[in-house]
């Protein structure tokens, strides 16, 4: 596994994916030694010489600016997020202040926001993507969050090391690379976490997928869209995702998913909902919310 904030790994990995045809580069011979770019057709793009990007790709140039580093981006075709994040890596964008101590923590108005949503599923996580907090459906629909010990609420140990809630997701291939590319950028906002370096390690050395992901260097933010689910009581169901990040600094995002009105989803959201009714688990404003820790991830 690269450091996590090594920009010249991030920058080698990226010009590897980038398909030298479809920057305008002119390939004269099928024998190429490399895939995607090569560094001479890299720089060239970027208006930098050869020498200048070949040491910032060996760690040898220091404080690259601005201006070569959105010059880079845009020859790397990168999209906003893996653009903040290359920034990140050279130090010319600080990361948002973190509050220490904190970034575990649910205010309790965070927890009354998961009760207002009690129809539909809704967690909060951090920036490791550690489950803090969720509501009942949330606990319904990832098949009983309640009898996953505490240390391993975390839903990128549960994609790659749970093969049982795996499968609950129905567009597999996705949801592995969007979840890389979350931590990823994770790594790039909290560089100095060793949580979340102990976490990237972990999944590095138990899941092979997981490592070839790492590798690619994909960084992205996903907002919203939907998700496809596939569960063992009521089958198929999309549900669209929002994500909102918290202003405060503190990597923690609320999570909403929902059905659209009036569809077989939201049909089978309610069923959902009556299956998990019974056995001391009643559905009530002043229960739904869980509190989870990540402590020990």
């Amino acid at each position: 596994m690269d450091d996590l904030g090594d920009l010249g790994t991030f920058l080698q990995s990226r010009r590897a994916h980038v398909p030298p045809e479809s920057v305008g580069v002119v390939v004269l011979t099928a024998r190429r030694r490399v895939a995607g770019l090569r560094r001479e057709e890299l720089a060239q793009l970027a208006g930098v010489s050869v020498d200048y990007y070949t040491r910032l790709e060996q760690g040898r140039a220091t404080q690259p600016s601005e201006q070569v580093l959105d010059a880079l981006a845009r020859a790397l075709r990168l999209d906003d997020a893996a653009r903040d994040h290359l920034h990140r890596l050279a130090g010319q964008r600080s990361s948002r202040p973190r509050p220490a101590g904190t970034t575990d923590t649910v205010r309790p108005q965070l927890r009354q926001i998961l009760d207002t949503v009690a129809d539909y599923p809704a967690m909060i996580l951090n920036h490791r993507i550690d489950v803090l907090a969720y509501n009942r459906m949330a606990g319904l629909l990832y098949c009983g969050l309640d009898q996953v010990p505490v240390e391993d609420r975390n839903l990128a140990r549960m994609v790659f090391l749970d093969a049982d809630r795996f499968h609950l997701y129905a567009d597999r291939s996705s949801c592995t690379a969007d979840t890389v590319a979350q931590l990823r950028h994770a790594a790039g906002e909290f560089p100095a976490d060793p949580r979340l370096a102990a976490l990237i390690g972990e999944l590095s050395i138990g899941s092979r997928r997981f490592s070839e992901l790492w590798a690619a260097a994909e960084v992205s933010v996903r907002g919203h869209g939907p998700l496809r689910f596939h569960h063992p009581a009521v089958g198929p169901i999309t549900l669209h995702q929002e994500r909102f990040t918290l202003p405060d600094g503190s990597g923690q995002e609320l999570i909403t998913l929902a059905p659209e009105p009036d569809s077989s989803d939201q049909d089978a959201l309610r069923l959902l909902a009556g299956l998990g009714v019974g056995d001391g688990d009643q559905p009530g404003p002043s229960t739904n919310a869980r509190t989870s820790s990540s402590a020990g991830v």
